[in-house]
């Protein structure tokens, strides 16, 4: 060590690791490269030119970063499509909440080194920086909804430097939970689905109250009125509410034995009463699917009922539908498609049967049912806010409702989507309700943002993930590279001559990919996705 160097930096130096990880040639422009330095893996990037280092794995379920799309200074995870700078590290697209930690590179003698701090050496996530509630200031945000958005939204705020009071009320029982994870694993501990912990809430100030419903709101006052009668002033309203699942509305839909999948504890009954019973799964869209799947070896037996031909027909079209039928009827899943439940019969109020449309008789001990949802707009009835025809809540481009201070976030809302020309829509994706709900904080804060993020969403069946970017309504032709029954496909969504959505199955990053050349405003013609050269998917 140099007997010059002052006292401070000989203990720095004494808490890090350094490490030579490669020769300044060995790396090209664009290119990402896993290397170790003191027995942590650390992500090295070349973009533009420069060197940076940052955590190896996306921060939502940890994902190989290296195996994802590199654009600029912004990699995509290949899995779910969230995004981060690889200068800063911080998290800048979603899923996930958490930013990448951060190491120092220096260029000498044509070398590359990694400085690692040696406290930091098993750390693979980073939360970003943020304050907490100061009782001086005299305002208050309300977050009506305890999902992704409203989460997102309180923890923007914090980031932000609001120091306001911050009080998110939703009647779920738990704190905001890892909904898409309850679908794929019924039987999830509550701790492992938490998406942040009671210390973490306490810590930047906001004030979550479970087991609570809004019943009504009043703007001209700024006040919510709550299911326990009590009021409670507002300067800022973010509503979040979500869907709620829609019921069956045949004979029998409210028998004890008939379930639906809302929260965590709707999700562990479901489990307990299918162990070893006849379980009957209504609707073959993504939760009834992925229900299916789970129970699939854990049932006595389960059948699926759908109304179209094939399971998820309009969303991913036939090809794939067949797919994911047979995959299932190779575990034992029976099928009654283009059909529909007439009616449930019951034995001294336990279910026993179901009859179908057709005339068809299951037996069964257990009804799911996952046919659609409903937007929780009912307790805005007379508060002026405009709600569309399916009573989700109109917003803007900004998350803006129709009366000031009062915002909008996640499956509850109809929104304009860049990618379509602001076409208003309603999509329940986890990812665009994180998105929104940063949006909307940032718009409560003055701070001018649109959204501007591509839908990118999953389905995990037997294990195996399907992976979706873009929004494909109203397609009209599906181009397939790969093969569909070798379950090994990119399928891209044509409509008007332009790609508008792409899925995939073990065809890795390609969604990723398309995300980010949506994400970059750049249209993708029918002839390039029918082409052999897939080249123009590598920006």
């Amino acid at each position: 060590m140099n007997q010059h160097q002052e006292p401070d930096e000989q203990q720095q130096q004494q808490q890090e690791v350094t490490g030579m990880v490669c020769l300044e040639a060995d790396m090209r422009n664009g290119q990402m490269k896993e290397v170790t330095v003191g027995g942590q893996k650390v992500l090295l990037v070349r973009s533009q030119g420069q060197y940076s280092a940052v955590g190896t794995k996306c921060t939502h379920y940890n994902a190989p970063l290296v195996k994802g799309v590199l654009v600029g200074d912004r990699v995509r995870c290949p899995f779910h499509g969230a995004c981060f700078n690889v200068r800063t590290g911080d998290i800048e697209e979603y899923p996930g909440l958490d930013s990448l930690p951060c190491y120092k590179v220096k260029l000498q003698d044509g070398k590359v080194f990694v400085t690692v701090s040696k406290s930091s050496l098993t750390v693979s996530r980073r939360v970003k920086a943020m304050c907490s509630v100061d009782a001086q200031v005299q305002h208050t945000v309300l977050l009506v909804g305890g999902g992704p958005a409203a989460l997102v939204c309180a923890e923007t705020l914090r980031q932000s430097c609001y120091q306001g009071r911050i009080v998110m009320i939703t009647k779920d029982n738990l704190p905001p939970f890892d909904k898409p994870k309850i679908s794929k694993s019924l039987n999830a501990e509550s701790s492992s689905v938490l998406l942040r912990s009671s210390e973490f809430y306490q810590r930047y100030g906001i004030e979550v109250w479970t087991g609570k419903e809004v019943v009504s709101v009043v703007p001209a006052d700024k006040v919510v009125k709550l299911n326990d009668g009590t009021s409670h002033r507002y300067d800022q309203l973010l509503i979040a509410t979500g869907c709620r699942a829609r019921p069956l509305s045949c004979p029998g839909w409210n028998l004890e034995g008939v379930k639906q999948l809302q929260n965590h504890q709707d999700a562990k009954e479901i489990h307990t009463s299918c162990l070893g019973q006849k379980a009957v799964v209504v609707g073959t869209s993504f939760i009834g699917m992925e229900v299916a799947s789970y129970l699939s070896n854990k049932a006595a037996s389960v059948v699926v009922v759908g109304s179209a031909r094939y399971p998820y027909e309009k969303s991913l079209g036939p090809e794939i539908g067949r797919m994911c039928l047979e995959m299932l009827e190779q575990q034992k899943v029976k099928f009654y498609m283009d059909d529909g439940v007439a009616e449930i019969k019951e034995e001294n109020g336990k279910v026993t049967g179901v009859v179908l449309k057709s005339g068809s008789v299951l037996e069964a001990d257990v009804v799911v049912a996952g046919i659609g949802v409903i937007p929780n707009s009912d307790f805005l009835a007379g508060s002026d806010l405009e709600l569309d025809s399916s009573q989700a809540v109109i917003v803007d481009k900004f998350m803006r409702t129709n009366v000031p201070d009062v915002f909008g976030a996640g499956d509850v809302t109809a929104f304009p989507l860049a990618i379509r020309g602001d076409q208003m829509i309603r999509i329940g994706h986890w990812q665009m309700s994180q998105a929104q709900g940063r949006v909307a904080a940032l718009n409560m804060l003055k701070k001018p943002t649109q959204l501007e993020s591509v839908p990118f969403f999953w389905t995990v069946l037997l294990g195996k993930s399907i992976r979706y970017a873009g929004f494909g309504e109203g397609y009209t032709e599906i181009i397939f590279k790969g093969n569909v029954d070798e379950r090994k496909f990119l399928a891209f969504y044509v409509r008007d001559d332009a790609v508008v959505a792409a899925a995939s199955l073990m065809f890795d990053p390609a969604v990723a990919q398309l995300a980010e050349l949506m994400a970059a405003g750049k249209i993708i013609s029918k002839a390039q996705a029918q082409a052999d050269d897939l080249s123009w998917l590598q920006m």
